[in-house]
C-alpha cells in the first residue's frame, strides 16, 4: 500500500455510489490520506464522507469556476491544504458520429475538456509543492471504439493539457498523469457490464484475460499519488494489455449477443 498518512486529496465525480470516484477515495483513505470528495448530489457524497472520516462538497458543478474555487477552499479550511486532486468525471456518451449533435458536444467538451481544465486551475492553485494532479482518461484516448468520438476527443485532449501541466509545475514538485482504464464494470457501463456476451467479447482483447476493476484503477492512483512516484506527463494504461490490441467493432458485440440468445 502507498504511503499517505498526512496527505490531503480532493476526488472529484463521487457523487454515485460506488462509481470509480468512490472506490479510488476509499483506497486512498485506507493509505492514510484525508478525504475531501466532491460532486453534484449531496446524499450520496455525505454518506461516502461519513464512511471515510473526511469531507463532502456537494453542488459542485465542474464547469462552473466558483464552485471549483470554493471547493479548493473548503479543503484549505478544513486540512490547511492540497496534495492530491484527482478528476475522475465522465459520460459515456456512444452515438453515431452523424447523429452526434452539437449540444451533446457542448456538453461533453464542458465536462470532459473544459471543466477539467478549470479542475486542474482551481487545484493547482492550492496544491502544495510536491502535490500530484491525477486525469482519469480512457483507453478510447488512444485505440478506437466506434460511436464514440465526442468521448474520445476530449479525453484525449484533457491528456494533451495533463502533460503540459507535468512540463510547467514541474518546478514546483508538481506531478501531473493520466490513468487510462479500458471496459470497466462502473455504474456508468452497468448496462453492458450486465450481459455476458458484451463483455466476453471485450475480454477476447485484452492479454490479461480480463476487464479491469475500479479498484485496479486505485491501485494506480494511490502510487501516482505517493511520493514514491517518480513519473508526470504520461497516461499510464491500466487496462490489461487492452491498448496493444483493439475494442471489438460493434458488429462483433451484435453477432455476440444475438449468439448467446440463440437455441442450443
Amino acid at each position: 500500500m502507498a504511503e499517505l498518512t498526512g496527505k490531503v486529496a480532493i476526488v472529484m465525480g463521487a457523487a454515485n455510489r460506488d462509481n470509480m470516484a468512490q472506490v479510488i477515495a476509499r483506497r486512498l483513505r485506507a493509505d492514510g490520506a484525508h478525504i475531501v470528495v466532491a460532486g453534484r448530489k449531496p446524499e450520496a457524497l455525505e454518506e461516502l464522507a461519513s464512511e471515510l472520516g473526511g469531507l463532502a462538497v456537494s453542488g459542485c458543478d465542474l464547469s462552473n469556476e466558483a464552485d471549483l474555487a470554493r471547493l479548493a477552499q473548503c479543503a484549505v479550511d478544513r486540512y490547511g491544504g492540497v496534495d492530491i486532486a484527482v478528476n475522475a468525471t465522465g459520460w459515456g456518451l456512444l452515438k453515431p458520429f452523424l447523429e452526434t449533435t452539437k449540444a451533446e458536444i457542448e456538453k461533453i467538451t464542458a465536462l470532459q475538456f473544459t471543466g477539467a481544465i478549470l479542475f486542474y486551475q482551481a487545484m493547482l492553485r492550492v496544491m502544495r509543492p510536491g502535490g500530484s494532479l491525477i486525469q482519469i482518461s480512457s483507453a478510447t484516448a488512444t485505440i478506437m471504439l466506434e460511436d464514440h468520438a465526442a468521448y474520445m476527443g476530449t479525453k484525449a485532449g484533457a491528456d494533451h493539457v495533463i502533460r503540459c501541466i507535468a512540463n510547467e509545475f514541474g518546478r514546483r514538485g508538481i506531478r501531473a498523469n493520466s490513468v487510462a482504464p479500458g471496459f470497466t464494470a462502473t455504474p456508468m457501463t452497468a448496462q453492458a457490464a450486465k450481459n455476458a456476451a458484451i463483455v466476453e467479447t471485450f475480454v477476447k482483447e485484452y492479454p490479461l484475460g480480463r476487464v479491469g476493476t475500479s479498484e485496479d484503477i486505485a491501485e494506480a492512483v494511490s502510487w501516482l499519488a505517493s511520493d514514491a512516484c517518480f513519473m508526470t506527463g504520461q497516461t499510464l494504461q491500466v487496462n490489461g494489455g487492452l491498448t496493444l490490441r483493439r475494442n471489438p467493432t460493434n458488429a462483433e458485440i451484435v453477432q455476440a449477443v444475438k449468439a448467446a440468445r440463440a437455441p442450443s
